[in-house]
């Protein structure tokens, strides 16, 4: 009978994502509301030494694989050996981080295992051995909570909504025997980003910009509060499509769906499609001249005056406090 919680963890390089450590955490509460075991799948090359970890945030057994066909991530083959792995062990729940890299991988292992799939969820809870997902829909305009029928039941959750909370369990290590078939795809080359940044998705605080920055040069004085705030830089769709920021800095629901603990929008008027990819922020700060803009009605704090004016001020205040 399917019993316990499964995560599959992400590594990159050999160091665990922030993902993973809120997959851990929320994994093992809600394992203890059942009395069940928290497992983990840590996939790569010379990784066993991260199960320590996981282990320190609620997980008891980690299965760790390892090749070299698993390192970079690939989908083919970190989706043919996760399915494998959940196939022998039976979980009840299996958790996904909705990244990138996530979103990619729990589609594939859904299919492959024909069991249904909760996206990107921002709240779940077990009852009765039932998972159920609570999920943005239609570009965040409402939420729907969703049950998963078949077994393993199986869900993603939007990174930085969860918290990682320290709860040391055993960590212990399984290895698995990995033979992964020859893969019609490999990864040719790698192009990283060494900016130094934080990435957009795992961000505590975020300064984005939009039309309302006027070109490429405005978002200079983001940079500087982003970097007061120990936070990174995001924009719009607009500003993207302009050539003022790169798209990997695109916030919304044709770029990144962000949840940091600070997001102050400058100039966005805040258009559906950039509130679908930022609603669930915990603090919200809106600075546009335009007081009709949509962006308010999402708000905790606004400022109706010139962006030029009050970042550079918010900026200097910021200082003062953080000292």
């Amino acid at each position: 009978m399917a019993k316990g919680i499964m995560i599959v963890a992400e590594q990159r390089e050999g160091a665990l994502r922030k993902i993973s450590l809120e997959l851990a955490s929320t994994a093992r509460k809600l394992a203890d509301a059942g009395g069940d075991e928290v497992s983990a799948i840590l996939l790569g090359s010379g990784v066993e030494s991260l199960a320590a970890e996981l282990g320190k945030y609620g997980v008891d057994k980690v299965f760790v694989g390892e090749d070299a066909a698993l390192e970079p991530y690939v989908t083919e083959a970190h989706a043919e050996v996760t399915a494998k792995i959940i196939k022998e062990n039976d979980p009840a729940a299996v958790l996904f981080g909705a990244s990138v890299q996530g979103k990619d991988l729990s589609a594939r292992v859904a299919a492959k295992l024909a069991t249904g799939l909760a996206t990107d969820c921002t709240d779940v809870k077990i009852d009765g051995g039932k998972l159920t997902c609570t999920r943005p829909m239609y570009a965040g305009k409402c939420f729907g909570e969703v049950e998963i029928s078949a077994s393993p039941q199986m869900a993603s959750l939007r990174p930085n909504v969860f918290p990682a909370v320290e709860n040391a369990k055993a960590g212990a290590v399984t290895k698995v025997d990995v033979k992964v078939e020859a893969q019609k795809s490999k990864v040719l080359e790698v192009q990283k980003d060494t900016s130094g940044k934080v990435d957009l998705t795992e961000a505590n605080a975020i300064v984005s910009g939009g039309r309302g920055l006027k070109g490429p040069e405005g978002f200079a004085i983001l940079e500087e509060l982003a970097a007061v705030l120990g936070g990174t830089v995001g924009a719009s769709r607009a500003a993207v499509d302009a050539g003022w920021r790169e798209q990997k800095d695109q916030v919304g629901q044709t770029g990144k769906v962000v949840s940091p603990n600070l997001y102050v929008a400058c100039g966005i008027s805040g258009a559906i499609q950039h509130l679908a990819g930022m609603s669930s922020s915990k603090y919200i700060v809106a600075i546009n001249k335009d007081e009709e803009a949509p962006i308010f009605a999402k708000a905790d704090y606004g400022v109706v005056d010139d962006l030029f004016k009050v970042v550079p001020a918010l900026t200097g205040a910021c200082k003062k406090l953080i000292g």
